[in-house]
C-alpha cells in the first residue's frame, strides 16, 4: 500500500491510496481458495471444484468482497500509520471511469482512491482552578411540604351523596348525557352513570359550569368532597408509618428537584465558560452535521406549530445564522469535553450504561425486551446513550478542580428557568 498526503490546509486532509494489483492478487486467490474448500456444486464433490470453473462463477463477487475489504483495511490502516483523528467519517472517491474500474475488477490494475476528512484540532484547556462559579441553592419552605402533603389528600378524596345538596365546584354529579351535532345524536357520544367532577375540566368547556346548582333530581346524584385526616392511617394506606414519614418523603422529592436545578444551572455556567475560554479551528463537517439536526428540529417544530420564522419576527436567514452559531458552540463544547475525557481516562462503565438503558426500557412499559433488543442491534444509538453519562462524568471531574462556591437563594430565583433558546444552546 502507497500513501501520499495531497492536501494538508488548516484541519483538512486528503490522501492518496495505491494498493498494488500483487496485493489484490493475493487477496483474491485466497478468497478463491477458501471457497474452493467450502463450496459445493451439482457434479463436483465438496472441495474438488476446479478453481478455474469457481473464477468463471463467482469471479466477480469475490473481487467485490476482495476490494471492499481492501477498502475497509487499508483506509484504516493509513488513518493509524499517520497518528490521524478524523473529526468524522472519511469521504472515499474511487474513479468512476468504467474502463479503468474494469482493469481492477479483471486483476489487471492497481486500486487507487482517495481519503478527504477533517481531523481534531489540537485543544489548549484552560486552567480550571481559575474559574469562579457559584451553585445556587435553596432552602425548603415548610409550606412548600405542606402543599405536598395537601395534593396527596386531595388524591385520597373521597365523595359523599347529599340529598338536597346544590352542586358547586369540587362537588361530584353523577349524570346521563346524550352528545348531539345539529340536534342529531353522533356515535360514541353517549354517556350513563358518569361521575363528573365540577371543576376539573373532564368535559367541554362551559359543561361543567352548567352543572353548578343542580339538585338530585335534575341529575342523579350530587356528592360532597371528603378530604381524608391527616393521620398516621392515612400514611399506611400510602405504605409508610405515619404521617412524618410522609413528609420526610415529600422533603426528600422536593429536595432532589431542587439538586437537579441547582446542578443544570451550574452546568451551564460552567459550559458558559468553557466556551468562552476556549477558541480553535472548528471541523465544519462535525458543524454542519450538528447544525442540520438542530435546523431539522427547529423547523419540524415550526411546522407543527403552525409557525413560520417570519411569524416569529426573524428571517430563516437570520435564524440560519443563529442556529449555526448553536451548532458551533455545541462543537466547541463536545471537543473540548472530549478532550478533558481523554486526558483524564474518563470511562463509562458497563453497570452506568446498563442503568442508563434500563431507566429508557422503563420510559415504555410492556416494551422493555423491544427496548433492549433495538440497543442491541444499534451500536449509534448506544453510543447516543453513553453521551450524556461521559459528559456528566467530564464535568464532574472539572468541578472538582474548580470549586464552586455556594450561593443561597430563594425558591424563584433557583426555579428561574432557562430560556428555551439557552435550553438549546447547552
Amino acid at each position: 500500500m502507497q500513501v501520499t498526503e495531497t492536501v494538508a490546509t488548516g484541519l483538512k486532509r486528503e490522501l492518496s491510496v495505491v494498493i498494488p494489483k500483487g496485493d489484490l492478487d493475493q487477496r483474491f486467490n485466497s478468497r478463491v481458495n477458501n471457497y474452493k474448500d467450502n463450496i459445493q456444486l451439482k457434479g463436483f464433490r465438496k472441495g474438488k471444484v476446479p478453481t478455474a470453473h469457481i473464477k468463471k462463477l463467482y469471479g466477480r463477487s469475490i473481487m467485490a468482497e476482495v476490494l471492499q475489504e481492501a477498502l475497509d483495511e487499508t483506509s484504516r490502516k493509513a488513518l493509524t500509520d499517520r497518528n490521524e483523528r478524523p473529526a468524522f467519517q472519511p469521504k472515499i472517491d474511487i474513479s468512476e471511469d468504467k474502463s479503468e474500474i474494469e482493469k481492477v475488477m479483471s486483476g489487471q490494475s492497481d486500486l487507487a482512491y482517495k481519503m478527504s476528512f477533517e481531523v481534531l484540532p489540537p485543544i489548549a484547556l484552560t486552567n480550571f482552578a481559575d474559574i469562579n462559579l457559584e451553585r445556587e441553592t435553596a432552602d425548603i419552605d415548610p409550606a412548600e411540604v405542606d402543599k405536598g402533603v395537601n395534593e396527596l389528600l386531595e388524591r385520597g378524596t373521597t365523595f359523599e351523596a347529599e340529598e338536597g345538596r346544590a352542586a358547586a365546584e369540587g362537588d361530584q354529579v353523577t349524570i346521563d348525557f346524550i352528545g348531539r351535532i345539529d340536534g342529531v345524536a353522533f356515535p360514541g357520544g353517549e354517556g350513563t352513570d358518569m361521575p363528573v367532577v365540577i371543576g376539573r375540566g373532564g368535559f367541554i368547556p362551559g359543561f361543567e359550569d352548567g352543572l353548578k346548582g343542580a339538585k338530585a333530581g335534575d341529575v342523579k346524584a350530587v356528592a360532597a368532597p371528603k378530604l381524608p385526616a391527616a393521620d398516621d392511617e392515612f400514611a399506611k394506606k400510602l405504605g409508610l408509618d405515619s404521617m412524618v414519614k410522609v413528609r420526610e418523603v415529600i422533603e426528600g422529592q422536593i429536595k432532589q428537584q431542587y439538586d437537579q436545578l441547582s446542578r443544570m444551572k451550574l452546568k451551564r455556567a460552567l459550559l458558559d465558560e468553557l466556551d468562552k475560554r476556549h477558541t480553535f479551528e472548528l471541523p465544519q463537517s462535525l458543524v454542519d452535521n450538528e447544525f442540520e439536526g438542530i435546523w431539522q428540529q427547529v423547523t419540524e417544530g415550526l411546522k407543527q406549530a403552525e409557525k413560520t420564522f417570519e411569524s416569529e419576527g426573524k428571517t430563516e436567514e437570520s435564524a440560519r445564522a443563529e442556529y449555526r452559531k448553536i451548532a458551533e458552540r455545541r462543537v466547541r463544547l463536545g471537543l473540548v469535553i472530549g478532550e478533558v475525557g481523554d486526558k483524564a481516562k474518563v470511562q463509562v462503565t458497563e453497570d452506568e450504561l446498563r442503568g442508563a438503558l434500563m431507566n429508557q426500557a422503563r420510559r415504555f412499559p410492556g416494551q422493555e425486551r423491544m427496548v433492549y433488543e433495538f440497543y442491541q442491534k444499534n451500536p449509534q444509538a448506544l453510543t447516543e446513550l453513553r453521551a450524556p453519562i461521559f459528559e456528566d462524568k467530564v464535568v464532574d471531574h472539572i468541578l472538582a478542580d474548580v470549586k464552586p462556591v455556594d450561593k443561597k437563594v430563594s425558591r424563584d430565583e433557583l426555579f428561574k428557568a432557562l430560556s428555551e433558546q439557552d435550553d438549546v444552546k447547552v
